[in-house]
């Protein structure tokens, strides 16, 4: 797209495997094995005003998500937290996306690998709102995807894994030929799952309902929204939700560290309208980011 930097020819720096390095630097050779095989763990964080929301949440779902594919990653969580921050300043940025981001090497290449050395990248930058500012007042429009989100038994569903968004990125692709800013999956037993990066709830007679996440990620954000509805009394009810029900709910909304909180207005051939509710959340949401007792003081603040 004309305008943009391709990201290895950024300026600045990022850490990569215990040190902070210029950013053009960050090489992985072609025949890493994250790359052929999907050994790659990572994480999706915010900060807001030089302050980085739920890092160490964000920072325990990497390293669990690292076991579940069966690796373990050389530092601890209190080491990545802190070259997290680093990475930030590195880049003199207050409101920034970090990427973390775990992979197997190229030492093996093969299915097994379990030679290979695990590294660890975090890149920070400057990421704005998700979906176009105007679009996202007035609500998205989302495609209805072809690809179901797997059984738990078939794939790593509760891990933050690259190769579970393969099928995200297809659906995306999908949703924006068509003019759509996204797509809604659902699972593999034709349930309401997720948008493809994304967590969805439904608002209905005052209560919001959201799919149980029990092949899915069960956002931080997610979470984040949820306490901040029970805060305003506000009923949230997880459990499955049937396609054919999405034409009795009134608003709909979807979370995520990206995403943050955006109003939807189309699901296919389902209309919904932004309210009070949804409105409220965002707001909510926005003054919890920026909320001290909730975010990691920044290094200069700790050493």
């Amino acid at each position: 797209m004309a305008g943009i930097v391709p990201f290895d020819e950024r300026e600045g720096s990022l850490w990569y495997d215990g040190k902070l390095i210029p950013w053009r630097d960050a090489k992985t050779h072609v025949l890493t094995h994250g790359l052929h095989y999907a050994s790659c763990v990572f994480e999706g964080v915010r900060a807001y005003s030089g302050n980085i929301y739920k890092l160490e949440e964000h920072t325990a779902r990497l390293f669990a998500s690292a076991r579940v594919l069966g690796f373990q990653i050389p530092f601890t969580e209190a080491e990545i937290n802190r070259a997290c921050v680093e990475a930030l300043e590195a880049q003199n940025l207050v409101d920034a996306y970090l990427r973390p981001v775990a992979y197997r090497g190229s030492e093996m290449m093969a299915v097994s690998a379990q030679a290979t050395k695990i590294h660890v990248a975090i890149a920070a930058w400057q990421w704005p709102s998700y979906f176009d500012p105007k679009e996202k007042l007035k609500g998205i429009r989302l495609d209805i995807s072809e690809w179901r989100r797997p059984a738990p038994d078939t794939a790593p569903t509760q891990a933050k894994a690259a190769g579970l968004y393969m099928i995200c990125t297809l659906s995306k692709h999908n949703a924006e030929a068509k003019g759509y800013a996204d797509a809604l999956m659902f699972d593999y037993r034709g349930y309401v799952a997720e948008a493809t990066g994304a967590n969805a709830f439904f608002v209905k007679d005052g209560k919001i309902h959201t799919p149980t996440p029990d092949c899915f990620l069960d956002g931080i954000t997610r979470r984040s929204v949820m306490d901040l509805a029970r805060s305003r009394q506000i009923p949230v009810i997880e459990r499955h939700i049937l396609p054919e029900e999405l034409t009795s709910f009134e608003e709909c909304f979807i979370t995520g560290t990206a995403a943050e909180v955006t109003p939807v207005s189309e699901i296919g051939p389902y209309r919904f309208k932004p309210g009070k509710i949804t409105e409220m959340l965002m707001n909510d949401y926005a003054d919890e980011v920026r909320r001290p007792a909730h975010v990691t003081p920044r290094l200069t603040a700790t050493a």
